[in-house]
């Protein structure tokens, strides 16, 4: 059967079983809009605000459902806004397919009306990028494209469409469905990490980074149960166990707790499970020096580029971790481990610290999360942008599967980008609307995305947002007042009425100005058919729980 380029890609997404994608319409890739018409009974195409936005949505898609979040974007201007959420999946080892529009093949070279270098822009910053110059090759890259964003370490792809292929006539057929390529350890590399954990004194495990799925989680939790190893996950990884069972000691991520820090630090043997060793992880390299590194470490990572790649381990395992903790689980545990103790007294502390010392202000976040943690549903989905705020979310919550049920869950940027949260609540909220969605967001962070709302308003997702209102850029100010104490410069906000501006996307608007409002406002906003935005004015001097401005100039 004869059909457009176009079509047959609508075809191949199909057959992928896509029925969702993100993004903001284009001229330059109006045949697949047209192509997506005749299927809008399968295929729901969310639009978008801005592309920076619907790339959000797509990323968040994809921690969510580990399959591909699928993002259009036109070309030029729409693939440089796309790039935001294109870098996040990247760091965050996100699946993503890219559909960028492009100029007509003939112009190419000539800077044509929004011409760009798609392998030049996006080279660094995705796995794979690649341009399909005929329609007869569209259910082959299209397969590639799926496959390569799934297997091994998950990442984003981006596929150029020039408009000219895009309505040339093929007798091509769409591929059927790409199963990921992700490598399985094996019996003899399990005995190793089990003769290796038996003769350690203090062991930790550190696990994180994306492609897990429930087994793997549940698998997690019960050889950590069974074995009373203590666990740390990576930034923003709090989600992948329960954080009230008795194995979880906290996360190692910005501002790393002093306690986590110590007992990396003792610990004799690193098991890791699928953790890149980055900046965050390895606390600037002051923590795990690479020249000085002599600590026992196992790595298992499904990817061979991340193995060995800064640190040399002793045992390292090309394996995806649902494969590697699944067959880590099935083995006879270790008898009496003299790290027990160790895990009970690390796990007392994480518990302590779930209490704050009390915030300066009139709003108290301590007492907010206290609250919070009552009365959240277990499966709540959180989602956060970037900034000091998102400590809040981060330290003071209880996520992970609980007692088998689905538990809570954190999608939160690990590259650190500013506006993720309120996109991410978005799709969380069209792709599951049964379950209640929560965002943390600052007020410069919510202004780089908050007219997703408006996505929210078309699509009747109705997600509860926190805007934790400061006033300043509050990250930046910290380390401004550190490094140059009493000279603040561009890190002041003036700020619009949030209420306001929620109302006018058909949302609850109500702000806080005190504690003890927050309980009564709360309840208002869970009761809001549209979803609400909860305006909470935050003291300058209780940028984060840890560190404040005040204790930052007695340095």
């Amino acid at each position: 059967m004869t059909r457009t380029g176009a079509q047959l890609l609508v075809e191949c997404l199909l057959n992928q079983e896509v029925d969702m994608a993100f993004g903001v319409p284009g001229e330059s890739y109006l045949a697949v809009l047209d192509a997506l018409h005749d299927v809008s009974n399968s295929f729901k195409f969310v639009g978008c605000r801005n592309e920076g936005g619907g790339s959000f949505m797509a990323e968040a898609y994809g921690k969510l459902t580990d399959k591909p979040g699928v993002l259009f974007v036109t070309r030029g201007p729409g693939a440089t806004n796309a790039s935001i959420g294109i870098h996040t999946a990247m760091q965050d080892s996100s699946p993503m397919v890219v559909f960028v529009g492009q100029i007509e093949t003939s112009m190419r070279g000539r800077e044509a009306f929004q011409e760009l270098d798609y392998k030049a822009v996006f080279g660094t910053m995705a796995k794979w990028v690649v341009e399909i110059d005929h329609a007869d090759r569209i259910p082959e890259l299209v397969t590639r494209a799926f496959s390569v964003a799934t297997s091994g370490r998950p990442g984003p792809v981006v596929v150029a469409l020039p408009e000219d292929m895009l309505v040339q006539q093929t007798d091509a057929w769409p591929r059927g469905k790409v199963v990921p390529v992700r490598p399985h350890i094996i019996p003899m590399e399990v005995d190793r990490v089990m003769a290796d954990l038996a003769s350690a004194k203090k062991p930790v495990l550190v696990v994180g980074g994306g492609s897990w799925h429930d087994n793997g989680r549940a698998a997690l939790e019960k050889f950590a149960s069974a074995n009373d190893l203590p666990v740390i996950v990576s930034f923003r990884g709090q989600d992948l166990i329960d954080n009230q069972g008795p194995n979880y000691i906290g996360d190692a991520g910005f501002g790393i707790a002093p306690e986590i820090r110590a007992f990396l630090d003792e610990s004799d043997l690193i098991l890791a499970v699928n953790v890149r060793f980055g900046e965050t992880l390895t606390d600037g390299y002051r923590l795990f020096d690479p020249a000085t590194f002599d600590k026992k470490l196992i790595h298992i990572h499904g990817s061979e580029a991340e193995l060995n790649k800064i640190f040399m381990a002793d045992t390292a395992i090309m394996s995806c971790p649902n494969s590697a903790m699944t067959a880590l689980s099935a083995k006879e545990p270790i008898a009496n481990p003299p790290w027990a103790e160790r895990t009970k007294i690390a796990r007392k502390a994480w518990e302590k610290g779930l209490t704050p010392a009390p915030q300066p202000g009139d709003v108290d976040m301590g007492e907010i999360m206290a609250y919070l943690r009552e009365k959240l549903p277990a499966d709540t989905i959180i989602t956060n942008g970037a900034g000091n705020f998102a400590i809040w979310c981060g330290r003071y919550l209880c996520y992970g599967d609980r007692g088998g049920e689905r538990g809570m869950r954190l999608i939160g940027p690990q590259a650190g980008s500013m506006g993720a949260g309120v996109p991410a609540a978005v799709a969380a909220k069209i792709i599951d609307p049964t379950r209640f969605v929560l965002c943390f967001a600052g007020d410069g962070d919510f202004q780089m995305t908050g007219l997703e709302l408006g996505t929210a308003l078309q699509h009747g997702a109705a997600p509860v947002i926190l805007v934790l209102n400061n006033g300043t850029y509050g990250t930046i100010r910290m380390h401004q007042e550190r490094e140059y104490p009493g000279r603040v410069s561009g890190t002041d906000i003036i700020n619009p009425d949030f209420t306001l501006f929620a109302k006018a996307y058909g949302f609850h608007g109500e702000k806080v100005e005190r504690t003890e409002e927050f309980e009564a406002a709360f309840e208002r906003a869970c009761a809001s058919p549209t979803g609400a935005v909860i305006e909470i004015m935050i003291d300058q001097e209780g940028i984060s729980p840890r560190t404040t401005i005040s204790a930052l100039r007695q340095r």
